[in-house]
């Protein structure tokens, strides 16, 4: 693990902080997301050995592509999105500066970068996370779209459903950090996002509204909120929709019953 990282990835959070590494040199099997773009054969043959995995024989890519995203962001985002937002530094993001392993099942096992990036203290959201978003996740999402033909708006779904527990425990580790409650507030919740410099703001990716439904628990009703997009995972082979999907009939009922 990057020893930034350690007095935040402890016990159990251990394995999601040690899936970033730093060295000046990467591993012989690591590729650079560059290169794993740029051809988009790479990358075809990850998202088919995934399918594999997941026994889907279909030609269908939609929900293999999204079912490999939610792994890959599953592994980056933690030690980035800690380190932008908890400790405000900002560790190389772009693709370019990144390398990332893949295993026999086309997931990524690590990600490596050979510089440490650099403190960025009081500096904005979109100064600290646009390397990430504009840089790499940009440009892997779009590859994703042309080899599978899904919408984008599911893989920033996929992005923001990822965030959305890594900044809220940021927030009860820090008590309530006023500067990682305006990154959750700048990345999720605002349409918009700033692009410096005099020009205008472009839409926010990782925005999207989220339907709240009440479910029975205990002797009361709770407030759950709904995923921003479905996931697809229920046109996998053996799975079904989760708990918070909304496109789930449950949740398509209980819409309906609403509007009502």
């Amino acid at each position: 693990m990057i020893p930034l990282l350690e007095p935040i990835f402890q016990g159990e959070l251990a394995p999601l902080g040690e899936k970033l590494l730093h060295a000046n040199t990467v591993p012989p099997d690591a590729v650079r997301v560059a290169d794993l773009l740029r051809s988009g054969e790479l990358l075809a043959e990850a998202l088919q050995r995934h399918a594999r995995f997941r026994k889907s024989t279909g030609h269908d890519l939609r929900p293999v592509a999204s079912a490999w995203c939610l792994e890959y962001v599953g592994a980056l985002l933690p030690p980035v999105a800690a380190a932008a937002s908890v400790l405000q530094h900002v560790f190389p993001m772009a693709a370019e500066q990144v390398w990332v392993r893949l295993d026999g099942n086309g997931l990524p096992a690590s990600f490596h970068i050979r510089e440490i990036g650099e403190a960025m203290h009081g500096t904005s959201t979109a100064q600290r996370y646009g390397p990430l978003l504009g840089q790499h996740l940009r440009p892997l999402f779009a590859t994703l779209c042309g080899l599978s033909r899904l919408a984008p708006k599911i893989l920033w779904g996929n992005a923001a459903r990822q965030l959305d527990p890594i900044l809220a425990q940021a927030l009860a580790l820090t008590g309530g950090s006023a500067s990682i409650a305006g990154d959750q507030a700048h990345l999720l919740h605002s349409p918009e996002w700033p692009t410096g410099h005099g020009s205008a703001p472009q839409p926010n990716p990782l925005f999207g509204r989220q339907r709240e439904v009440h479910r029975i628990h205990g002797d009361g009703w709770a407030a759950m909120k709904l995923h921003r997009q479905c996931c697809l995972h229920y046109l996998l082979p053996g799975e079904s929709h989760c708990g918070a999907c909304p496109l789930s009939l449950e949740h398509r009922k209980a819409g309906t019953r609403a509007r009502r």
